[in-house]
């Protein structure tokens, strides 16, 4: 084990499959000679060529288009997108190309795609640059999407991505990057769909996925201080989703808060209420809580930023209300 930031443990993941498979390539805007807008691709072009880390021209649709192409005639491929916002831009090409090619060839085809995407705010980036929409592509089957937390897991659950038969949307939120933790120095990978109990807990359930994971461990650690005990569960994927971990945690505690950063109206926590409240409605003593973003765009300025977005101390309030009304 070697301690890397988040970036880091990307950058290993992709050095290695590119390494085990070399026709495996990326593909995006300065991901080349530049590194990436993040620079989580540094390095790889001058290992690679520029016929495996190609600087692509700015447009997501030929991006994803291009990745699907390749994807289909059997090369498996990791296309970089340097927002979530633009995929609006590669909308058509995601939902009714990559998504659906599966399904449509009668299982002929499949669709061995990584789209790697930044998502996030926080810091200032402002409307077009700060949504987390991970909401709006959990609607579409034949996609699966993945939020890891940690290094260890961005690691992992890239390298499964990446060997996926089916599409991937790996998101990766932007104030992670810089995050440590321990990871392994070989490959290793991480089944899609299970969730992580982070911390074990028996008085209320709380479920995040990407950052807010360490804000809700944080939150857990000062609700410990007034004997509230908060088992926290990081799903690092919603498609697939881990119900099963999220039910039996619920019928322990009894009580669930979903936290997520995509807007309270429409987001995936409301999902996960309805699943909750089909499948597991017997095991609540008490109404499933979300803490979610503000219904608004967000704005540039960094404090009111802050406020829109789900935070250790709108957590706290929330556990709370549930426990001692």
């Amino acid at each position: 084990m070697k301690t890397i930031t988040y970036s880091e443990a990307i950058r290993e993941a992709l050095t290695l499959e590119m390494e085990r498979d070399d026709e495996l390539y990326i593909m995006g805007e300065d991901v080349g000679k530049y590194g990436g807008l993040f620079k989580v691709t540094r390095g790889l072009y001058e290992k690679f060529g520029s016929m495996r880390v190609i600087d692509s021209p700015l447009s997501e649709s030929v991006i994803v288009g291009a990745g699907i192409g390749t994807a289909i005639s059997g090369i498996s491929s990791i296309v970089e997108i340097q927002f979530t916002d633009l995929l609006t831009c590669a909308m058509d090409q995601i939902v009714n190309n990559a998504a659906k090619f599966h399904y449509i060839s009668n299982g002929l085809l499949t669709v061995p795609l990584v789209i790697r995407a930044v998502y996030g705010a926080g810091v200032g980036s402002g409307a077009h640059h700060s949504q987390s929409v991970e909401g709006w592509f959990a609607a579409i089957p034949g996609l699966k999407i993945v939020m890891p937390s940690t290094p260890y897991d961005a690691k992992g659950l890239l390298i499964s991505s990446i060997r996926d038969p089916n599409p991937v949307l790996f998101l990766e939120h932007k104030r992670l990057y810089f995050a440590k933790g321990e990871v392994p120095e070989d490959s290793y990978s991480i089944p899609l769909g299970k969730a992580a109990i982070r911390r074990e807990g028996s008085d209320v359930t709380i479920v995040a996925t990407g950052l807010l994971v360490s804000q809700c461990l944080e939150a857990a650690d000062e609700c410990s201080e007034m004997n509230i005990s908060v088992e926290v569960i990081d799903l690092r994927s919603i498609c697939p989703l881990d119900k099963e971990t999220i039910l039996n945690s619920v019928k322990k505690t009894g009580r669930l808060i979903i936290v997520e950063e995509g807007n309270l109206t429409g987001g995936f926590a409301g999902e996960i209420a309805a699943i909750v409240v089909d499948e597991g409605f017997d095991f609540l003593d008490a109404p499933i809580k979300r803490v979610s973003s503000s219904d608004n765009p967000f704005p540039s300025n960094v404090e009111m930023e802050l406020y829109c977005l789900p935070n250790k101390q709108k957590i706290i309030d929330t556990v709370e209300a549930l426990i001692v009304g």
